[in-house]
């Protein structure tokens, strides 16, 4: 019979393989962004939306399935397509600030990003951390 820290060592190696494939997954497929929006009842006179996504075709929802999993939050959606493209887009969304400052920002921060998307990531932490002391709530603020 396998000792239990066989079995930690051999699920924390599951975790860390599981880890590199979500970075890449995100380097290739994935935004980190943040949207202002109109919304005359607010003081500022504007909303911010902060989400973490990763968009791909229908054949790989399965995929991103797995990622909900991961992080255990966040929503999968349907785009539905009716272009010259044969397959649906699904979505992986996290929009809950909790979720992004409790899961995906320290995710991010321990594992990361390889490509020029680490820049976009910098910049969402920026954002969050604003919205975290309330900045995003200020009359002249600007993203």
């Amino acid at each position: 019979m396998p000792s239990k820290k066989a079995n930690d060592a051999d699920n924390q190696q599951e975790r860390l393989k599981t880890a590199y494939w979500i970075v890449g997954f995100t380097d290739g497929g994935g935004t980190f962004s943040v949207s202002k929006i109109k919304n005359s009842t607010t003081k500022s006179g504007y909303q911010i939306f902060p989400e973490f996504v990763i968009t791909q075709g229908a054949k790989s929802l399965k995929a991103l399935e797995k990622i909900q999993m991961f992080f255990r939050c966040g929503k999968v959606y349907i785009n539905k397509r009716y272009d010259n493209h044969r397959e649906h887009l699904y979505r992986y969304c996290v929009r809950s600030r909790k979720d992004l400052n409790e899961k995906i920002i320290p995710f991010f921060n321990q594992n990361k990003l390889q490509t020029a998307k680490i820049k976009d990531f910098i910049r969402f932490c920026k954002v969050i951390g604003q919205m975290n002391k309330g900045e995003h709530l200020k009359a002249d603020y600007s993203l």
